[in-house]
């Protein structure tokens, strides 16, 4: 038994042997553009703009599952969404708003970010 399993120890030993030739690329080149603390601070607006969709009951729910809005205001966002094509959700610091922008994005509703005047 201990010699079959030594062949088919052989035989998996050689099937992963493989010898690849070194690429020839050049590493990228990646440009790291660093914010200032200042501009991070900064308030930073989420904004939720209008598509042709999904239903207004569904975007008032998720507005109140992002942040936690009671009913009233979030059918007062979506509204506004839906009147004006956009509604200012949040204001803070960016990480929070990227957060923010991922979740909604997460329930397929178009949104950005943008730093405030």
């Amino acid at each position: 038994m201990s010699q079959l399993l030594r062949k088919h120890e052989a035989k998996f030993a050689a099937t992963l042997v493989i010898d690849f030739p070194r690429a020839t690329l050049e590493a990228p080149t990646i440009e790291k553009e660093e914010a200032t603390k200042q501009e991070i601070e900064m308030p930073w607006n989420v904004i939720v703009h209008n598509d042709p969709v999904n239903l207004m009951s569904y975007v008032t729910m998720v507005f109140q599952r992002v942040f936690g809005y009671p009913r009233e205001r979030a059918e007062k966002h979506m509204l506004e969404v839906h009147n004006n094509g956009r509604s200012i959700l949040w204001s803070g610091v960016r990480e929070r708003a990227e957060l923010y922008v991922q979740q909604l994005h997460g329930y397929l509703l178009l949104a950005t970010i943008e730093k405030t005047v």
